[in-house]
């Protein structure tokens, strides 16, 4: 009679479950294919009746980028061009002249040669203005230049660029790139070994494993990983170095979406380096992703003490999916969550404010979590450091003068006014920081706040209603104060600005690696991570051990 029950009344439920799906499914599908063909009747008329020629890729370029800006940042379209540029990303490895160099107001800027690669070899250095490629002057260049500096091995490339005002030539030779995932580790004194961890390609985890075997060897008995500033980049690698610090079968991350298929859970599946080995973890608020998973797993499974200042708050995963053509597609696909199950996603982009921002989580809306031996963390903003540090939070101002390069162009003129520095440690006076003000003022600098930026829309919009002659007088004033509140800020985070400068600098005579070098005896947030390993009883008390 059961089994006439289970046959005659669960069969034909789980039948109409199916038939609900297939007609959500069949709705869903009807609704693409509607929205398509809408589109495809509206590309093709727009490129046949515009009054101008019009350039059918770049038109379709933009408007899938478009599109998908209104979901999120992380979901993007790679054209051809694009594609190359993901593989390097994620491999590490390219051939081409060896530097980050940034197009920025038409202008092509090495930002930063690496050591002994082509780009250094051919003398180029940071600050320099890249004008001719071969036969293409950069001024008449409108696509993506940087594109030119690739070939294969080998290949001569003929260089004009700008320095300092002066025109000069050189021939760069492109060779084998490949971009180190750990790109410095070393003892900072006798028990504690150090690892820099900049990014997560497919090397990320072998190159860290060496590196904390090597240490071992040496005689390290503890371990600071820092991930400051390392964007992420593969899960896979982030599990794996997990893995070198906890035992095999442990959960890492799992990921949950709407689509069944997306939903997975990772755990570690090799035999760990060291179990029990003291493990600091440096982050600060450009940790995201990849580099949040190692930290939140860490600190979930109370394996290290997280020292810094809050991550990022990225807890979005996305996959790559190849299209036609040769491009490719990177979607967000689910969210990811620590072991103690929660979401450090800080951004909720299905909300978004008056402007079209999507909106943070703000902190009294955080959920409370238990890590294994039962200590409280929050999810919704990031990872909270077990040790936060004031240094290792940046400004506003700061922040600004970064992004508009006052930092980077002011530590060109430094380079160039002091030849001889060499390996030598700059040492800034307060005479140096006036300079900088000065700097500032001479190069017309604009911090771009938010209020700098609403009040210059504003009194735009008051130039398109024709009354900005009634106001400009008022215009002025505020601008003046604001401008004048911007230099109170400025002399307020005077220690902070001057740490930028110095690092920018260090790296203009002794490249990344004579920063790093220089972190491991001067840098305050190192210092303090290594002195709470020092004191286990601290350091035990902190993880409940």
């Amino acid at each position: 009679m059961l089994k006439y029950f289970k046959k005659r009344y669960i069969i034909p439920v789980v039948a109409s479950g199916f038939l609900l799906v297939g007609v959500s499914f069949r709705q869903d599908f009807f609704e693409i294919a509607k929205q398509i063909e809408i589109f495809t009747t509206l590309f093709k008329t727009v490129n046949m009746n515009y009054v101008d020629e019009t350039n059918p890729g770049d038109l379709m370029d933009k408007a899938i980028k478009n599109m998908l800006a209104d979901l999120d940042p992380y979901t993007v379209y790679f054209n051809e061009q694009d594609v190359v540029r993901f593989k390097i990303n994620n491999t590490g490895e390219y051939t081409g002249i060896g530097a980050i160099v940034t197009r920025k107001e038409g202008r092509l800027i090495i930002r930063e040669p690496y050591k002994n690669f082509p780009a250094d070899k051919a003398g180029l250095k940071a600050g320099d203005e890249i004008i001719q490629i071969g036969d293409v002057n950069l001024v008449d260049f409108k696509e993506d230049a940087s594109q030119l500096l690739k070939g294969s091995k080998n290949a001569k490339i003929d260089i004009k660029y700008k320095r300092q005002g002066e025109l000069k030539t050189t021939q760069i030779i492109l060779d084998e790139v490949e971009l180190k995932a750990v790109p410095y580790f070393g003892k900072i004194d006798e028990k504690t070994g150090y690892i820099v961890l900049s990014q997560f390609n497919a090397k990320a985890s072998t190159e860290t494993k060496q590196a904390l075997e090597k240490l071992k060897e040496q005689g390290a008995t503890q371990i600071i990983l820092d991930l400051r500033g390392n964007p992420g980049g593969l899960l896979g690698e982030a599990v794996n170095i997990c893995n070198l610090f906890v035992p095999n079968n442990e959960i890492i991350v799992t990921t949950k979406s709407h689509i069944a298929k997306h939903n997975n859970t990772y755990k570690t599946s090799k035999n760990p380096v060291d179990t029990e080995i003291p493990l600091a973890i440096l982050v600060d608020g450009k940790s995201a992703s990849a580099s949040e998973i190692v930290a939140g797993a860490l600190q979930d499974l109370d394996r290290a003490v997280i020292v810094g200042s809050r991550s990022f708050g990225k807890g979005l995963v996305q996959r790559p999916i190849d299209l036609t053509y040769g491009t490719q597609l990177k979607v967000t696909i689910s969210r990811y969550y620590t072991p103690s199950g929660r979401c450090i996603q800080a951004l909720d982009y299905s909300k978004k404010d008056v402007n079209g921002k999507a909106i943070r989580t703000e902190s009294k809306n955080y959920n409370a979590f238990k890590t294994k031996k039962g200590r409280t963390v929050y999810d919704g903003g990031g990872i909270l450091p077990d040790i936060e540090l004031d240094e290792a939070k940046s400004s506003s101002i700061a922040d600004a003068l970064v992004r508009n390069d006052a930092i980077f162009n002011f530590a060109t003129v430094y380079y160039y006014k002091n030849p001889s520095l060499g390996d030598k440690t700059p040492v800034l006076t307060d005479t140096d920081f006036t300079e900088f003000k000065n700097f500032l003022k001479t190069q017309n600098f604009s911090f771009d706040t938010k209020t700098e930026l609403a009040l210059k829309e504003t009194f735009e919009e008051a130039k398109k209603e024709k009354i900005d002659a009634s106001i400009k007088a008022q215009y002025d004033i505020l601008m003046a104060s604001l401008q004048k509140s911007e230099e109170i800020e400025v002399d307020k985070n005077k220690a902070e600005i001057l740490n930028l400068l110095r690092d920018e600098i260090i790296k203009r005579y002794q490249f990344k690696e004579g920063l790093y070098l220089y972190y491991t005896k001067n840098n305050s947030e190192i210092k303090k991570a290594a002195l709470m390993l020092n004191n286990t009883s601290e350091y035990n008390k902190i993880l409940k051990k």
